[in-house]
């Protein structure tokens, strides 16, 4: 009996559970769903129809998003039943609707080409949105533009002047002088190219040309200007990932183009975060199905992985997707991995787990891997400096082309590998596993290269400009009365007279007085003489005597004579010396000419002998060029030009003139790396005492001396770049 009453609660059981989950299906099918989604224009209204399987009791709340323009609509209790997350509309202002499913609310977001506000309204079983008209639209959400507007302009004015120029980090500014500041301005991006079009203007003949600028090294590539109607079209064409900027000041617009940094394992390029904004607001919501309608909202592709668990509450309002796809893994402590289009998702030490478990699957399978040969053909590089970096550090640091040897140490072959080099034909050969041959290809074609030359030819002027003055006088006199057979043809029977200075021829045997004392001569023959009481002529320079010119004054009887003789000289002198060294070395390689004299000259060793030692006198040029990716030229330069100086203990000295710098010059410029200049003035009196202040009367006692000296070095650096030999000639 009791089995039977057992068996009975059983089925009474079994059948109160089947009518409970026959109920909630029969809730379930009863549940509205959204079925179609499309877009029309009634009498100038843009409205989107949504049809539901049920009419709704009440409008859904929503809101406006001005950027980007999106509207917004929650519909609880309602499912998607679409089959579809997006509707393409492309009418009007509706470019689309995104239909999204969370739980049991679903949510319809119209994205909008501008921002616009909406009327919503229930008709049976449908929800109609109407959009407000795109002018009152404009007017209440659109900032006010960047650009003057054609609002002033009636007639068609030419443009002034179209220029291209290289901005920092390697930017390009295209620079417009406008006839006005009232132009108007439309740019936009069109493909991979940039558009500017000028509203109400003119190209002159001379602006209609394609400019090639992509010598500049700027992501600007070319630009080419057109006439098109009453505008001047502007077409920029970049290459790679690029970015612009624009901005106008008076009549001057320039628009800027700058590379765009690419991290591919962004979710979206560019500074910060730069995704489609969203807004969410989830109370408790699994973590499986956010990021549901994360995929859902951006097309991507998300695998998630089984560990990720959990629920979270937030509410994030009008924010970039991927940032908000950034806290919610940060939140849950989750790790993204990315390939393509598809995000892996899951715990980040599972994602780092999974990593170094693949690493050690490809080492394995490396160090299984069969080995194969491969010989390699050098054309400028030396095989045993490629052999060298291949192995790292393990054979010494040989110095490679062009300072190849300050390559990392690291060994580029895999721990299996080998490489042999052949010096006579320049070959090495490697044998390594397949991947690494791929990769030892790759680096060859890089380093095995010609290497540019650069012609620097270096012109050092020596100028000197010199000029001396001096000025003198010579004083004398003679009383000769009295003297015996004199250069006056009369004789003076004896006495003694005084003489302060000239000129005499006077018989021997009297007695002469001298500069400042009295001399007696011998009789027998005749004495000739010059005395001067004063003696301050001119000082000659280099090594020429100063002129004088000579003045006797002397009475009838030629008894009495005085002597004036004034000496001056004046002396200019200019020179100059050019020394033109020129040297041809390859990029990142020192060089260095040098042309001069070496003198010996003897010195004590430690052992007390002597020994012979040399000292150089030259004129040298040493230089390291190093080319920059723009076309200029990086110069390490030292510029030497000595001379042999004065000998001092029998030893040569040296004056040495001597420059070192570095200095970045264009192709083909010229600089001046340096220059010295030095002026040496002089100006000496020499006089008599108390005669020589007399004035006027004072010049006959003293003499002057006045010397200046200038001398001037400058050193002229002009590196060429050349390709072949015809630079030298």
């Amino acid at each position: 009996m009791r089995n039977w009453v057992s068996l009975a609660r059983s089925i009474v059981r079994r059948l109160a559970l089947g009518l409970a989950a026959l109920g909630a299906a029969s809730g379930a099918l009863a549940q509205t769903s959204i079925e179609s989604v499309t877009g029309s224009i009634q009498a100038g209204t843009e409205v989107v129809r949504i049809e539901l399987s049920q009419p709704l009791a009440a409008i859904p709340q929503g809101f406006v998003i001005q950027s980007p323009a999106r509207i917004a609509l929650d519909f609880p209790g309602v499912t998607n039943g679409l089959g579809r997350n997006s509707v393409a509309v492309n009418q009007g202002n509706v470019r689309a609707v995104s239909v999204v499913q969370a739980g049991d609310r679903t949510r319809v977001v119209l994205n909008l080409s501008r921002a616009a506000n909406y009327r919503a309204e229930v008709q049976g079983r449908a929800l109609l949105v109407m959009l407000d008209s795109a002018a009152s639209a404009a007017v209440a959400n659109t900032p006010a533009p960047m650009f003057a507007e054609t609002r002033a302009l009636a007639d068609v004015l030419p443009l002034r002047d179209i220029d291209f120029r290289r901005g920092v980090e390697s930017s390009g500014r295209v620079i417009v002088d406008l006839p006005s500041n009232q132009v108007g301005v439309d740019i936009r991006q069109q493909g991979p190219a940039l558009v500017v079009e000028l509203l109400k203007t003119s190209l002159p003949e001379g602006l209609r040309r394609r400019l090639d600028v992509s010598d500049f090294g700027t992501p600007v590539q070319t630009i080419t200007t057109t006439q098109t109607g009453d505008r001047v079209r502007m077409l920029i064409e970049p290459k790679g990932p690029w970015e612009h900027s624009a901005y106008q000041s008076d009549n001057q617009l320039v628009v800027e183009v700058r590379q765009q940094k690419v991290n591919p394992d962004k979710l979206t390029q560019g500074s910060g975060y730069g995704g489609e904004k969203l807004s969410l607001n989830f109370q408790n919501i699994e973590v499986r199905s956010l990021l549901q309608v994360i995929a859902d909202f951006t097309n991507f592709n998300i695998v998630t992985s089984d560990s990720v668990q959990g629920s979270l509450t937030l509410r994030l309002n009008d924010v970039p997707w991927d940032q908000a796809l950034d806290i919610i893994l940060q939140a849950k402590g989750l790790g993204m991995k990315r390939n393509g289009n598809v995000l892996q998702i899951a715990p980040k030490e599972e994602l780092a787990a999974k990593e170094k478990a693949e690493l050690e699957s490809l080492v394995a399978v490396q160090n299984l891997e069969q080995l194969r040969t491969q010989s390699f053909q050098l054309n400028y590089t030396k095989a045993v400096d490629i052999a060298r970096q291949l192995m790292g550090s393990g054979l010494g640091g040989a110095g490679g082309i062009g300072g190849a040897s300050n390559m990392a140490a690291a060994r580029i072959l895999s721990a299996r590998g080998s490489v042999i080099a052949e010096p006579r034909t320049n070959q090495i050969f490697v044998s390594d596993i397949p991947s690494k041959l791929t990769q030892i290809q790759e680096m060859i074609s890089k380093l095995d290269i010609a290497v540019r030359q650069v012609l620097i030819e270096a012109r050092i002027v020596e100028a000197s400009d010199t000029f001396g003055r001096s000025l003198g006088v010579k004083l004398g006199g003679a009383d000769l009365r009295g003297v015996n057979g004199g250069d006056a043809g009369y004789g003076i029977g004896g006495g003694n007279r005084v003489a302060l200075g000239g000129s005499y021829n006077a018989v021997v045997g009297t007695t002469i007085p001298g500069q400042s004392q009295l001399m007696t001569y011998p009789t027998g023959g005749n004495v000739t003489g010059s005395t001067n009481f004063m003696n301050l002529p001119a000082q000659g320079f280099n090594g020429y005597n100063a002129p004088s010119l000579a003045l006797s004054l002397f009475n009838s009887a030629a008894g009495r004579f005085l002597n004036l003789e004034i000496s001056a000289m004046e002396a200019d002198g200019k020179g100059k010396i050019v020394s033109s060294p020129r040297v041809v070395t390859a990029d990142q390689t020192k060089a260095t000419i040098e042309q001069g004299t070496e003198f010996a000259y003897q010195q004590a060793t430690s052992s007390g002998a002597t020994s012979v030692a040399f000292r150089k006198a030259v004129l040298s040029l040493e230089v390291t060029p190093q080319i920059t990716p723009e076309g200029n030229v990086i110069l390490d330069l030292i510029v030497n030009n000595d001379s042999p100086g004065a000998v001092v203990a029998n030893a040569m000295s040296i004056n040495t003139k001597k420059v070192q710098t570095q200095v970045l010059v264009e192709n083909g410029g010229t600089v001046v790396i340096g220059g010295i200049f030095t002026l040496t003035e002089s100006d000496s009196v020499n006089k008599v005492p108390v005669l020589g202040d007399i004035p006027v009367l004072g010049n006959l006692f003293k003499n002057k001396t006045r010397k200046s000296d200038k001398q001037e070095m400058l050193v002229f650096i002009t590196p060429k770049i050349i390709t072949d030999r015809s630079a030298m000639r």
